[in-house]
């Protein structure tokens, strides 16, 4: 389903935004965006935070000061939802105090419409709701709330085209992200990414490439590629491959890392696998995420592998790249899941024995079909095998971590520490979280830093002084 490429400028998008500036006058505006979900709702407000920008706006780190509030909202966990509700209503008392601040709820949730529908009955506040599909019409939203002086909602059925060139607002000094892919194919049961967030669409590499290269000559010198799948890349548009593509953007110059997340088992290819081993700026560590070891949850999740193909897909890898460092998602509790299908999952996660794992407890999302299950597993269940898969987790991170001690890991410096305005940390090329002394001025550089220390988290050091050139 290869749709059509429109560029950002090319729409009324910018007729809107002067229209909207006109109105505003020249007085100092702000916003604030609060993030709720996963990368792709982070990049997302990337995006309303460069279309406020481009429309006059300034960022505010508190919402009383804000002339407009954006809540980005995601549906994939229940905790998020509740979240969203009780935040939103929480401003109820702002907006009566401050009647001119304009309130919006976008992302995920708005896709769903008896969610929509309830934002409008309950918080009637709200100035503003729109889905995933339409971000890039935020300057039209926006105006017309002020013009029309009433509650503006607009939320599409289905996704359209591709939008390119979109103002991008992104703050971290050194490492960017970029969108390859749109929506899902993959209707995993459990998952309601694909009806948020439409089937799958693929950015045509040109784009990607020229985006990757304006990034890195404005000073990025890592580049972390989102998709929902970028595995299946190019599929639907007659595009290059995605191990083609990492080729591609191995050549840019300035580049130093590409990262890339997230993988589906079922489409990773010894093509890819053969890229970690021979492009020097792809990063040694993916994210691979297995869901289950049970080979029966598995086909419940309708996930299109099994147990033993994940484990035949990390010798491989192993084999090619012994130092590649594995990260992965697992859900406990899913409908039908037995004691023997957990133990299932504990067995592989101590095959595999991963670096890091993001677990969760299955939350039942209306409108899958794993929602429609009969054999649901109880929450104390859950909460139960959870704290057991979290124990394996630390137990597997810590000896991972120890085969770092001593060693020198080169990394790219992140942050600052709140505390200690001496501390920094950063990302080494495995996705380890390295904390070590040094100034501010080299965040954003890569360094080198011997490990003294490890956690089942982090790891510690001691910056190298002399010079030791990186990989």
């Amino acid at each position: 389903m290869n749709k059509e490429i429109v560029r950002f400028g090319d729409e009324k998008a910018a007729e809107y935004i002067n229209k909207a500036k006109q109105i505003l006058g020249a007085n100092e505006r702000y916003y604030f965006i609060e993030t709720y979900g996963c990368q792709m709702n982070v990049r997302d407000s990337q995006t309303l935070a460069g279309i406020l920008d481009a429309m006059g706006y300034q960022p505010i780190d508190t919402k009383e000061k804000a002339d407009i509030i954006l809540f980005n909202t995601c549906c994939v966990r229940e905790n998020a939802e509740l979240r969203v509700y009780g935040n939103l209503g929480a401003l109820r008392a702002l907006k009566e105090s401050k009647p001119g601040l304009l309130i919006g709820v976008c992302g995920c949730m708005m896709q769903q419409s008896e969610i929509a529908e309830s934002i409008k009955k309950r918080f009637k506040f709200v100035d503003l709701v729109f889905g995933t599909h339409n971000t890039h019409c935020l300057p039209e939203l926006i105006y017309r709330v002020i013009t029309e002086k009433k509650p503006v909602y607009s939320l599409w059925e289905k996704e359209q085209a591709i939008m390119e060139e979109v103002p991008v607002v992104r703050d971290k000094a050194a490492s960017a992200w970029i969108n390859i892919t749109y929506g899902c194919d993959n209707f995993c049961s459990y998952c309601i990414v694909p009806y948020v967030r439409g089937r799958e669409r693929s950015r045509k590499s040109e784009d990607i490439i020229n985006e990757a290269k304006k990034l890195a000559d404005e000073g990025f010198i890592e580049i972390t590629l989102l998709g929902q799948n970028v595995n299946s890349y190019g599929k639907d548009a007659n595009e290059m491959s995605f191990p083609q593509l990492l080729r591609e953007l191995n050549k840019i110059k300035k580049l130093k890392r590409i990262r890339f997340m997230t993988s589906h088992p079922k489409d990773l290819s010894d093509e890819l696998i053969d890229v970690f081993a021979e492009c020097e700026k792809v990063c040694k560590y993916l994210h691979l995420p297995v869901q289950s070891g049970s080979n029966s949850i598995l086909k419940l999740m309708n996930r299109g592998y099994t147990a033993e193909h994940y484990i035949a897909l990390i010798k491989r890898l192993k084999d090619k790249v012994p130092e590649l460092a594995l990260s992965t998602d697992i859900i406990v509790g899913f409908p039908n899941e037995t004691e023997e299908d957990f133990l299932e999952t504990l067995k592989l996660y101590k095959e595999v024995c991963f670096n890091t794992a993001y677990t969760f407890m299955y939350s039942k999302r209306t409108g899958t079909p794993a929602a429609k299950m009969l054999e649901q597993v109880p929450q104390t269940v859950k909460k139960e095998r959870l704290a057991r898969l979290m124990q394996v987790q630390d137990e597997c991170a810590l000896i991972n971590n120890q085969k770092c001690l001593d060693k020198t890991l080169f990394v790219l410096v992140e942050f600052a520490s709140k505390r200690n305005e001496k501390t920094i940390s950063g990302h080494s090329d495995c996705g380890r979280t390295v904390t070590f002394k040094g100034e501010t001025e080299l965040i954003g550089k890569i360094v080198p830093v011997k490990i003294t220390a490890i956690k089942s988290k982090s790891l510690s050091g001691e910056l190298i002084e002399e010079d030791v050139q990186c990989p």
